[in-house]
């Protein structure tokens, strides 16, 4: 497989700064309704109590997901800082252009990736 080139490195490397930028204002927009739920039960029904549990979990669900991908954007970009990106950390086989198009935070082929799922 072919190494980046300069000019898909530097797209690359554009589209994982708004990537975390992005993260960054999902994370600071949620932090509301990840917020511990306290509702009067005396003024609001048992249902909706539980809706408000429900939606606070997803939004903790939510949340945590966006801290894990701005970690992994956060390692590419000091992957890209080294002149290590665009490596599968397995195998240190160039990741395809078209793989890092789509995920760009990539740290793994398709392969590599595949055995990591599958736990071999």
């Amino acid at each position: 497989m072919a190494e980046l080139s300069d000019r898909q490195r530097l797209a690359l490397q554009r589209q994982l700064q708004e990537l975390r930028e992005e993260l960054n204002k999902l994370l600071d927009s949620s932090r509301q309704v990840a917020a511990t739920v306290v509702l009067d039960q005396t003024k609001v029904g048992r249902l909706s109590r539980m809706d408000a549990l429900q939606q606070q979990a997803m939004a903790q669900a939510n949340r945590t997901a966006y801290r894990r991908r701005l970690q992994k954007v956060e390692a590419a970009l000091g992957a890209v800082d080294s002149g290590d990106y665009g490596y599968c950390e397995a195998c240190g086989e160039a990741i395809p252009y078209a793989r890092l198009q789509i995920k760009p935070e990539s740290d793994l082929c398709v392969n590599c990736q595949a055995h990591e799922e599958r736990g071999d």
